[in-house]
């Protein structure tokens, strides 16, 4: 298996990591916090402030002489000195090579160098601590910079990418004003600082809009912050602590924390290993810097960022490494151009920089003391159980962070236990997937219309076409830990990633477009999941190709089944679909064994298998396929440089080996299949055993639906890109479905990956009744078969679960009425108040702060419930749309009773509509078209043949308009559903 030294390694000085790596680790913050409760002193508040954010960046209480310091400190100073010797001053450069006025990555890196410089100065150990020849040349470089056309200065026209002037650049000079503060005059510090103020003024957080979003407005948040403390502002501080706000709540569409575990950036991409790195870095800092303050962080929403480290960061953290597959282009970064310690970036060295992130967070007093003791004991497992790449010999880490890892390993696991790897499956609004087993983890990246295929920007990435098409990554507790980080991503047929279904058609470095702008047309992606197993699927598309097909995992005990179906395409070239992608490293030569035949290991065999049933890669594990099935197998060395897909990578020539299985479709099928188990970790003895006595049987494989029955965990799953049926289950429209037979009760969740229902009709043969009533799930039938009626509009694809008994309680009858709405409007304030809006397609609601504006604006819906039998025991009112307002992105809408006032379509206006009455449920609605179920039980009864439900917005609060579908729509008209017994 891939295996290279465990020597320190640190990331590529990307734009955004330059400030966090400017030596071997960027040494950052302290070892030992101050504790958040203790109070700043109140003599001083700001230098106390100063002083801390001094101590975050230099660290404190840790010996400099010692073990894993003495190397990192030494390292340190070796580059300041190299950075020293180098400077040469010009009137367009501080030093030679970063020629300031074209180039704005040029101003960052120059400020980062000084950054360097400034750590070397104020550190112990580093050969330069307190040089009185290095803070002078710290200090009139910081002039230089701040007076050269083309530098940070206080009258600069930004040029080039808008993150070196608001961000790069201004978090490190800030940090160096920090460093070297007793050597700057106050008229120095005055010039420096009027710099960051040209280009971050406070209005770059007025609105949680553009690239003020996510991680890059917590960035902004530091800088605010940051200059605060040191131009002695409180008003600064307090516009940076209330500009946090609005990145804790939870989001529904683009960038931010989402309520199931997401983190999105870029509005397409899944972010959580890179821009959530950053965005959890910046709030652990900003939280233990501002602790204690009057300028402390309050807000109760941040208990959403403590949530997120167990609900969206621990699932993609495996053994110290972060997966690929939320990293984005960061998977291309590898080692730098030019960097002479030819240090790399990868999926473990991310990984350890967001436990660290996690630990500072832990020790900063900020969270509550449950949540923070279970992450200490998260990472002490982590950092237990990394093999690969030992946390303490990572030289990309900072002094601080070795530091606390260090004393945290050294605490007894009465004091500390050590967390195991958590089991269980993950499926997530984001097209991610994640299943956790004893010995082995797995994740899945897929993509819809609402995720990118892959993001390339900036250069970077330029071949990662393939990536969220179905990729298949895997790694064991003990093995294969080094798949992805032993230059996987430079020397990879980006053609053949493993699990995807691809053509073969060529593509230019960066096809489809930059900034995760290449999405396919499809809205099916993603599954149901009961939390231990899963059924996940994905609407295949093709980037910039005619492939279609569908594609399904089901995520089981010791196994992920894998089936396909349904794959067609008329590019005029080859597609595959790629069961694997081994990286054995330089010189690997694992063997591979076919139905118990050793295959050669000769660089260049390639064989097609005829009928192979049982494949095993040694160390790695095995495939199960089914009788009869073509395979095709090859082993090859590739040579590729990180440069090839990142412009700013290094240009050495690297090879791999890789062992690559996969089908082969013929070029332009029109309905090919595959089918195919894999097990990790398993032997060939295993997989043969496995393969002469299946426990799984495929239900279905088509391009409508994709099922199998698992008899060893009890789980029958099926993913309905159409409404049908396979085996025991029949589903109404489009959804994911898991059934779980054990110990005589059945487990059933549903979820639609597509999210274009409302409600979807689920029929399982069989009985059973609820154990519990389940909201949003509404049991129709419950002998002889069960019909369940699944509200699932408005989930963002997440699952509902409920557990059936065939001895719990008596059986039930419900009767479920979808009714259309027989009339509908909305009506206008101000000088539109006698006009009427009857023919309109779309319904607009708002709620404004003035009365009689001309922008107040409510939906109203007629319903005859006449047809509706018995009591009522719920009824929703389902309206689709999304916010159209420039204001913001969320909003929310409630229902109302009306007065009985008559009214028609044709004629009703604001001034003759029924006046609303009881205030009823309510839902949010965001910038993304979606289902909105609004509660109105309390106000639905049985023949009633002019029932008037109004949509508006809360009456206390101020809104944003909302478009709604009019009853119109083919798709998404507005029903009423009706739930009676």
């Amino acid at each position: 298996m891939p295996t290279e030294p465990l020597t320190p390694r640190a990331a590529l000085l990307s734009r955004r990591r330059l400030l966090q790596l400017a030596a071997l680790g960027a040494l950052g913050a302290a070892s030992s916090l101050v504790p958040a409760h203790q109070a700043l002193a109140a003599t001083d508040a700001y230098d106390s402030l100063r002083l801390r954010w001094r101590d975050l960046l230099t660290g404190t209480g840790f010996d400099p002489a010692a073990a894993p310091y003495a190397t990192t400190l030494t390292a340190l100073g070796d580059r300041a000195r190299a950075q020293l010797q180098a400077i040469a001053p010009t009137s367009t450069s501080l030093w030679p090579d970063l020629p300031l006025g074209s180039n704005s990555a040029n101003v960052t890196a120059s400020h980062t160098r000084l950054r360097t410089m400034a750590l070397a100065w104020a550190q112990p150990g580093t050969g330069l601590s307190g040089d009185q020849a290095l803070a002078t040349a710290i200090t009139t470089g910081l002039d230089h910079l701040n007076t050269t056309p083309g530098g940070y200065t206080p009258t600069a026209t930004a040029y080039g990418n808008w993150w070196d002037w608001q961000i790069g650049t201004p978090q490190a000079l800030l940090d160096v004003c920090v460093l070297v503060h007793e050597r700057l005059t106050p008229t120095q510090l005055t010039a420096l600082l009027s710099a960051v103020d040209r280009q971050v003024p406070d209005s770059r957080v007025a609105s949680y809009t553009g690239t003020s979003t996510g991680a890059n407005r917590v960035d902004l948040c530091r800088v605010l912050s940051l200059r605060g403390l040191l131009g002695r502002s409180s008003a600064k501080l307090a516009t940076a602590t209330t500009a946090l706000s609005p990145v804790f709540p939870y989001v529904l569409t683009g960038d931010g924390l989402y309520a199931d575990g997401s983190f999105v950036q870029h509005t397409w991409v899944p972010y959580t290993g890179s821009y959530g790195e950053v965005l959890l870095g910046g709030l652990s800092k900003l939280f233990a810097l501002l602790a204690g303050s009057a300028w402390q962080v309050s807000d109760p929403s941040r208990q959403t960022v403590f949530d997120s480290v167990a609900n969206a960061y621990a699932p993609f953290l495996y053994n110290g490494l972060v997966m690929d597959s939320v990293s984005g282009r960061a998977v291309s970064r590898g080692r730098q151009s030019g960097d002479q310690f030819q240090l790399q970036q990868d999926d473990h060295t991310r990984g350890h920089t967001l436990i660290g992130h996690i630990l500072r967070l832990a020790d900063s007093g900020a969270a509550p003391a449950a949540q923070s003791a279970a992450w200490r004991s998260a990472v002490k497992g982590w950092l237990t159980r990394e093999y690969y790449l030992p946390y303490l010999s990572n030289g990309y880490l900072d002094v601080p962070e070795l530091a606390r890892a260090q004393a945290l390993l050294s605490t007894t696991e009465a004091a500390t236990p050590t967390a195991p790897e958590p089991l269980g499956a993950r499926v997530f609004a984001m097209d991610r997937a994640v299943v956790r087993r004893p010995g082995w983890a797995a994740s899945l990246s897929l993509c819809s219309a609402r995720t990118t295929f892959y993001e390339t920007g900036n250069g970077e990435h330029l071949r990662g076409w393939h990536s969220n098409n179905g990729m298949l990554s895997w790694w064991g507790a003990t093995f294969g830990n080094g798949q992805y980080s032993d230059a996987f991503w430079p020397t990879v047929d980006p053609y053949r990633l493993p699990g995807t279904t691809v053509s073969t058609k060529p593509l230019a470095d960066a096809a489809g477009g930059t900034w995760g702008a290449p999405r396919p047309a499809s809205t099916w992606a993603g599954g149901a999941t009961d939390g231990t197993y899963a059924a996940v699927g994905q609407d295949l598309r093709g980037l910039s190709s005619t492939l279609t097909g569908r594609k399904s995992w089901f995520l089981l005990d010791d196994s992920v089944v894998c089936l396909g179906a349904g794959i067609g395409c008329t590019d005029g070239t080859r597609v595959e679909t790629v069961l694997d992608n081994r990286n054995l490293g330089p010189t690997g030569t694992h063997t591979l064994t076919v139905d118990g035949t050793a295959q050669p290991a000769t660089l260049g065999w390639s064989q097609q298998f005829a009928g192979a049933r049982a494949v095993t890669v040694s160390g790695f594990g095995g495939y199960v396929l089914p009788a009869g099935t073509s395979l095709q197998a090859k082993r090859e060395a590739r040579t590729g440089s990180w440069h090839d897909i990142n412009t700013n990578g290094s240009t050495e020539q690297l090879t791999r080996r890789y062992l690559t299985l996969w089908f082969d479709h013929g070029t332009d099928p029109t309905d090919a299949s595959y089918e195919y188990q894999l097990m990790p970790g398993a032997t060939p003895a295993a997989t043969a055993a496995r393969a002469a006595s299946p426990t799984v049987t495929t239900l279905a494989n088509s391009r409508t639906v994709q099922a199998v029955a698992d008899s060893a965990s009890g789980v029958t799953a099926a993913n309905f890109f159409a409404a049908g049926t396979a085996g025991p289950i029949t589903a109404s429209a489009p959804c994911s479905v898991l059934v779980r037979d054990a110990g005589g009760t059945r487990t059933v969740t549903v979820a639609d990956p597509s999210r274009q229902s409302a409600t979807v009709t689920v029929t399982l043969t069989g009985t059973g009744r609820p154990t519990t009533p389940v909201p949003g799930v509404n049991v129709l039938s419950t002998e002889g078969t069960v019909t369940l009626l699944v509200e699932l509009g408005g989930t963002q694809g997440a699952g509902r679960t409920i557990t059936l008994s065939s001895t719990a309680g008596s059986p039930e009858t419900a009767t479920a009425t979808v009714l259309a709405p027989t009339q509908d409007s909305y009506v206008r304030d101000g000088s539109y108040a006698t006009t009427n809006y009857g023919a309109a397609t779309t319904l607009t609601v708002k709620n404004t702060d003035t009365t009689d504006s001309g922008y107040g604006r409510r939906a109203l819906f007629g319903f005859d419930t006449t047809a509706v039998p018995g009591t009522v025991r719920r009824a929703v009112l389902w309206v689709h749309g999304a916010v159209a307002d420039s204001g913001g992105t969320l909003t929310t809408l409630q229902a109302f009773a009306t007065a009985t006032t008559p009214w028609t379509e044709t004629a009703v206006t604001w001034a003759n509509a029924p006046a609303l009455a009881q205030a009823l449920g309510t839902g949010r609605t965001s910038t993304t078209p979606d289902w909105i179920p609004l509660d109105v039980t309390a106000a639905v009864t049985a023949g009633r043949p002019a029932l008037t439900l109004a949509i508006w917005q809360p009456l206390a609060a101020v809104g944003l308009a909302v478009n709604l579908d009019a009853r119109g729509h083919a798709a998404f008209h507005p029903v009423l559903e009706v739930i009676s017994s």
